[in-house]
C-alpha cells in the first residue's frame, strides 16, 4: 500500500499563500464565526475507484453549515485541511471560494482528497482500512473574517469506514 501524495512541500507553501490571497478577495463583510455551527457531519474514505491498475481511497467529509445569528449570511469562504494524525502534517489543502447560504444553511457539502492510498489488487479496500501502514487523518474547517487571520471552525476525525456515495 502506498501513499499518493504528488505534491511538493515548495508546491503547497505556494497553494497556501494564493490560497490565503484568494481568501481575503472573496470575503466582503465580516463573518461572525461565532454564529456558524458545523452539522450534519459524515466522514470516512471514498472508494475512488482503480487509478494506474491500483485501488484507491481518498478521504471525505460531508457536512452542512449553519448560520445561528438572527443576522443574514450569504456566503462564506472555507478552506479545507486533511492533516496526519501522528505528525500534524498536511496531506491536502481544497479552498471553496464561495459556500452559498439558503436562509439559515448550505446545502449538504462534500469534500474529498485528490490525493490517498493506493494499493495493489487482491488487496481490498477494507484490508487497505487495516494496514499497518494506513495513517488516519483529522479534517479541519476553517473560515476567514475580513481583514482577520483565518480561524479554525471545526475538526473532526476521519473515520475508517468505507464510503462509496
Amino acid at each position: 500500500m502506498s501513499h499518493d501524495r504528488r505534491k511538493r512541500p515548495a508546491a503547497a507553501g505556494l497553494g497556501m499563500l494564493i490560497v490565503t490571497g484568494l481568501l481575503g478577495a472573496s470575503c466582503t463583510k465580516p463573518v461572525d464565526v461565532k454564529a456558524i455551527q458545523v452539522t450534519d457531519v459524515t466522514t470516512g474514505w471514498f472508494d475512488a475507484g482503480v487509478v494506474d491498475g491500483k485501488n484507491k481511497l481518498v478521504p471525505s467529509v460531508t457536512f452542512r453549515l449553519r448560520n445561528t445569528s438572527d443576522q443574514p449570511l450569504d456566503s462564506v469562504s472555507l478552506n479545507i485541511a486533511f492533516r496526519f494524525v501522528d505528525t500534524g502534517d498536511n496531506h491536502e489543502e481544497i479552498f471553496k471560494q464561495r459556500v452559498p447560504f439558503e436562509g439559515k444553511q448550505t446545502e449538504l457539502i462534500t469534500v474529498r482528497s485528490q490525493n490517498g492510498y493506493t494499493a495493489d489488487p487482491p488487496q481490498t479496500r477494507v484490508e487497505m482500512l487495516k494496514h499497518s501502514g494506513f495513517r488516519d487523518m483529522d479534517m479541519f474547517i476553517f473560515v476567514r473574517e475580513v481583514a482577520a487571520e483565518c480561524v479554525q471552525l471545526h475538526r473532526v476525525r476521519v473515520d475508517r469506514q468505507l464510503l462509496t456515495q
